[in-house]
């Protein structure tokens, strides 16, 4: 890992110095007394997480953040503070952690794990984030029909929920009427969709009963899903841009805008 440290008092950057080293080891560190020269720094080479005072002259540490983000949005910020009344502004911009100075070996341990601790990686991983894609061991996966690639992204955001044919089909033909021949389009579209799973391997993400049809949230890792479980990697990667080439999508919107707190 690539770690930063921030902080324009040097005494307190020395110490928090000491405490990473001793935290971790085998990573890298770069340490800045000067805001705007890690920023400089940042924009050349990658970091996995900025550890930041708050108050620092002109370039408060918050604002330093959302400028790291910018440039790295799957940066993990963590801010190292005397001050305990910048908590609100730090989850405000999806902070990481939150440490009170003199930050402890077992406290920046104890974030470290948070952060990287063991995730299950499942075989089959969707993207909802910045366009839809869906990728098996990594591999993207392709889709011959767009409707078919739109069908699953709706599955998708449905988390489970079955959805029926005539349901369906409101969803990708908004404005045309169902009838036995948007019915019957439906079918192909669908086959063509299980057909491309199957090719893939995973026929099985699929829940099918007779008038009705599913994804199997369970067998999938998914960025959204994630988001809402509150993992900082998702919450850090999201840029208000969920499914954004549909427009059905803008109804879930709000869960990603306003995330309901646990």
């Amino acid at each position: 890992m690539k770690l930063l440290a921030v902080d324009d008092e040097i005494r307190a950057l020395n110490d928090l110095k000491e405490v990473l080293a001793e935290a971790a080891p085998e990573d890298e560190l770069a340490t800045f007394s000067s805001p705007a020269t890690a920023l400089e720094y940042c924009a050349e080479n990658k970091i996995d997480i900025a550890f930041l005072d708050v108050e620092m002259g002109r370039l408060s540490g918050i604002v330093l953040a959302k400028q790291l983000k910018d440039l790295q949005p799957e940066i993990h910020i963590i801010f190292v503070t005397g001050f305990g009344k910048y908590a609100v502004d730090a989850f405000a911009i999806h902070a990481t952690g939150y440490l009170l100075k003199p930050a402890r070996v077992e406290d920046v341990r104890r974030e470290l794990t948070f952060i990287y601790g063991k995730r299950i990686h499942k075989s089959v991983r969707v993207q909802t984030f910045n366009g839809f894609a869906m990728f098996v061991n990594d591999h993207p996966i392709t889709f011959q029909r767009s409707k078919a690639k739109e069908l699953l992204a709706y599955l998708i955001d449905r988390r489970g929920a079955a959805i029926t044919t005539p349901h369906a089909c409101s969803i990708l033909w908004e404005q045309d009427p169902y009838d036995l021949k948007r019915k019957n389009y439906f079918q192909s579209i669908l086959l063509d969709l299980r057909k491309t799973l199957r090719d893939a391997g995973i026929e099985h993400i699929l829940v099918r009963t007779r008038n009705s049809l599913a994804i199997d949230p369970t067998q999938i890792e998914c960025d959204s899903y994630l988001f809402m479980e509150g993992d900082p990697q998702a919450v850090n990667s999201y840029r208000h841009d969920y499914l954004i080439d549909y427009s059905w999508a803008e109804f879930s919107m709000a869960s990603f805008e306003y995330p309901t707190k646990k």
